[in-house]
C-alpha cells in the first residue's frame, strides 16, 4: 500500500512540475500547479511520517499549506487589481 502512495505522489509531483513549466500565460495556473505540488508532498510526508511524529506534523503541514494558499490568492488579487489581468507577460519588476 505504501508503494502505491509513493508512486501516485511521485507521478502527481512530476505532473504538477511539468504543468508549472508549461504555464507561461496566467499566474492563476502557475499558483494552482504549485498548490498541486504542495498537496502531493503533503500526502507523501503524511504517509511516511505518521509513524514517527504523530498527528502534530499533519496539523503543521495543513496550517502551512493553508497559509501558502491564502498568500498566493492575496498576491493574485492585488496583481489583478493593479494590472487589470493575470497575464505573466504584463508584470515587470519596475512596475511593482
Amino acid at each position: 500500500m505504501s508503494l502505491y502512495y509513493l508512486c501516485v505522489c511521485v507521478v502527481g509531483l512530476a505532473g504538477s512540475v511539468a504543468a508549472l513549466m508549461l504555464q507561461h500565460k496566467h499566474l492563476l495556473g502557475a499558483l494552482l500547479s504549485l498548490e498541486a505540488a504542495l498537496m502531493n508532498l503533503f500526502v507523501l510526508l503524511f504517509c511516511y511520517s505518521s509513524g514517527f511524529l504523530g498527528c502534530y506534523s499533519s496539523l503543521i503541514f495543513i496550517a502551512l499549506s493553508a497559509c501558502e494558499a491564502s498568500m498566493g490568492l492575496a498576491v493574485l488579487v492585488s496583481l489583478v487589481r493593479s494590472h487589470g489581468n493575470d497575464y505573466v507577460s504584463s508584470f515587470t519588476s519596475q512596475g511593482c
